[in-house]
């Protein structure tokens, strides 16, 4: 017999908020000083840090955002507030993944509020979140992108452990992503994935582990055609069991089964992906980031080293 979970009220941010944890905030203020981005503000409570920002691409900044070591367990709240003022460019990633623990009960929160000003560019390109069997979690993203500045940003969720052949089948992953142009809320998502619930495993995530979107701003019809064909293409070479390995190997294609999907609804972009595995999905949104930047700049980026580790 399927078994389908019932349906759990979400726990409201306000509450996770005000009960007692273990806490982490981290403020950073990007500026632009004339020949490069500064990280000028930065101000943190705990574990949550920085490395020393990087400028591979010259008047780029480009940070490196610090988990706590141990992973995230139920209970703790972490604050991330990142804005990038009028004519920043900045591209902040992660050095691995983000692991949120099981839990006995307490939700882990996770709030990250991203502003971009005009002239302004946000690139917010994290690695994975992986949450293990038992996890409760719940993760809020809030984007506001004012006229004139740029957003480029994704977010990869892994339930349960599958390279360990370790399934999502109890536990509580909830939140919502909402990004507004200007006062204009022009996007929000929810998630609310529950352990252990096949119908959602099977008709939601079609037995996929691993769920992603990606959010592109200032976007136009010719800019959406770019990743439509690369979706195409991309797709059919990843199911391609006769691809080439050197080609694989050196992230052109992969032998996993992948599924992508895109839409383009008030110059945002929206490309929604499914997977087996992390590499597959972080390889097609690294490909649709270089494509953005080229037709944004003129030019094509090289991936940050660091996903390479």
């Amino acid at each position: 017999m399927t078994t389908i979970s019932a349906i759990k009220e979400k726990p409201q941010s306000e509450t996770l908020e005000a009960e007692d944890g273990w806490r982490a905030k981290l403020s950073l203020g990007y500026t632009h000083r004339g020949d490069k981005t500064v990280l000028k503000h930065k101000k943190q409570l705990g574990p949550l840090a920085v490395q020393r920002p990087l400028y591979p691409e010259g008047d780029i900044c480009h940070t490196y955002l610090l988990h706590p070591p141990g992973g995230v367990v139920g209970g703790d709240k972490l604050l991330i507030s990142t804005i990038a003022h009028q004519d920043a460019k900045t591209l902040i990633t992660t050095p691995g993944a983000t692991k949120f623990y099981r839990s006995a009960g307490p939700y882990a929160y996770q709030k990250q509020q991203l502003t971009v000003e005009s002239g302004a560019v946000l690139e917010w390109l994290p690695q994975e979140n992986i949450y293990f069997p038992e996890a409760n979690v719940r993760l809020d993203t809030e984007i506001t992108v004012q006229l004139g500045g740029r957003f480029i940003g994704w977010e990869m969720h892994c339930f349960g452990r599958p390279a360990l052949n370790e399934g999502f089948n109890k536990g509580s992953i909830v939140g919502c992503t909402q990004l507004k142009m200007g006062d204009e809320l022009v996007l929000a998502e929810q998630l609310n994935v529950q352990g252990g619930d096949q119908h959602q495993s099977c008709a939601g995530l079609r037995d996929y582990s691993m769920l992603g979107t990606m959010m592109i701003t200032t976007s136009d019809d010719d800019l959406l055609k770019v990743v439509q064909s690369l979706l195409y293409d991309y797709q059919v070479y990843a199911d391609d069991e006769d691809a080439d390995r050197a080609s694989i190997n050196a992230g052109v294609g992969f032998d996993s089964a992948l599924l992508a999907g895109v839409t383009l609804t008030d110059g945002v972009m929206t490309i929604r992906v499914m997977s087996h595995g992390t590499e597959p999905m972080l390889a097609l949104f690294t490909l649709i980031w270089q494509s953005v930047r080229l037709n944004w700049f003129g030019y094509t980026p090289f991936a940050p080293r660091i996903w390479a580790t």
